[in-house]
């Protein structure tokens, strides 16, 4: 509805331009006495106004493109300008402009070149203040006694805020995750949650997929997303934004989180490292879920269910409630069974924590048959 309405105010704006050129042109003293009655002048208007709404009307929807992504271009350019800088940048154009304006008084009785005199010096002494306001805004903005209080104001919301937690721009793979929802709802995360309008068309493709997997998998994306937005204790922000010039939704993820300041949350191993090189902070919820696992020490003692083989002789398997692997030697003949196990190592590798044990049992059997080889030896 909105860019029907801007097509036809560029239509009407064309409409409007055919009609003054047309009156224009036909007031000239050259060409008024080519036209022989009001009737042909009139005419000739109404053809000139018709051809340039008709022109404006063709060109409305590559205009609306071109000014789409020039205000996008400078709303990315102005986001990534520091506060302290468009402060000083403004106040420099508006004492450029107002010594601009007094000059131009001066310039204003000069025949012919005045006013453009006056244009020109308002241009260079514009650009000229905004780019010493830029530079010396620490000094410009000490002159104000009001100013240093505002910037004084700015740096401690700003260090609130990055106290509070700065933006996490989502990735598909947390989304789809559904673990993110649960540690925001629990007061752990705070800030702002970016879903950007890239992330939300992946989820579309992969709830839209023909694989029944995937599909599954991108709606209960779709539905987690959905849940976390209704909630009032958590915040997610959708944001319009795409870069043209990108086409792999991970290195989008970078460009925003550079362009927010922010953190990309992420499951992804390979976007983790990738983000680390060009200095982007990660929240990846897996090596969380490593780091609040309980930590478990040698001789520690512990019950497990053996479910399968290992990959040594003789080895069992079995897994805690947080999914660690628990391997037990000599656990081959228990598989099936829940047995009491005592912790012998622990490793740490990439893919997460590992856990080495031994049944219990086999320490009481060897125990016992220490204390009998003593005490025979004891009567002997």
């Amino acid at each position: 509805m909105i860019l029907k309405l801007v097509r036809i105010i560029i239509t009407l704006t064309g409409g409007s331009l055919g009609f003054w050129l047309s009156s224009m042109t036909l007031d000239n003293n050259f060409v008024k006495p080519l036209v022989p009655n009001n009737f042909m002048a009139y005419t000739l208007i109404g053809l000139g106004t018709v051809f340039l709404a008709l022109l404006a009307f063709a060109l409305a929807p590559w205009l609306i493109k071109k000014a789409s992504q020039a205000v996008t271009g400078i709303e990315n350019g102005l986001q990534r300008i520091p506060t302290q800088d468009l402060l000083g940048g403004a106040l420099g154009l508006i004492i450029g402009l107002i010594i601009a304006t007094l000059l131009g008084y001066s310039f204003s009785y000069v025949p012919l070149i005045g006013g453009y005199l006056a244009i020109l010096v308002s241009l260079g002494l514009g650009y000229l203040g905004l780019m010493l306001g830029m530079r010396r805004k620490d000094d410009l903005l000490a002159v104000f006694s009001i100013l240093p209080r505002l910037g004084g104001r700015e740096k401690e919301r700003s260090s609130k805020n990055e106290v509070q937690g700065r933006y996490k721009v989502l990735d598909t793979s947390v989304i789809i995750d559904g673990r993110i929802a649960d540690i925001c709802q629990s007061g752990f995360i705070e800030g702002v949650l970016v879903a950007p309008s890239f992330v939300l068309e992946e989820l579309r493709h992969v709830a839209d997929s023909a694989d029944l997997l995937k599909r599954s998998r991108g709606r209960r994306g779709l539905d987690i997303l959905n849940e976390m937005h209704k909630n009032p204790n958590i915040t997610v922000e959708v944001i319009e934004i795409d870069f043209d010039d990108l086409t792999e939704v991970d290195t989008k993820l970078i460009r925003l989180a550079q362009l927010k300041n922010g953190y990309v949350m992420t499951n992804d191993y390979n976007l983790n490292k990738v983000a680390e090189l060009q200095g982007v902070k990660v929240l990846n919820i897996n090596e969380l879920a490593n780091a609040l696992k309980p930590i478990v020490l040698p001789g520690e003692e512990m019950v497990v269910q053996v479910i399968k083989d290992g990959k040594e002789v003789g080895q069992g398997v079995g897994y805690l409630d947080d999914g660690t692997m628990i391997v037990v030697d000599g656990g081959r003949k228990f598989i099936g069974q829940t047995i009491e196990v005592i912790v012998t190592s622990v490793f740490q590798t990439a893919a997460g924590r590992m856990i080495f044990a031994k049944p219990k049992m086999a320490d009481k059997k060897y125990s016992n048959t220490s204390a009998g080889i003593n005490e025979v030896n004891f009567v002997g």
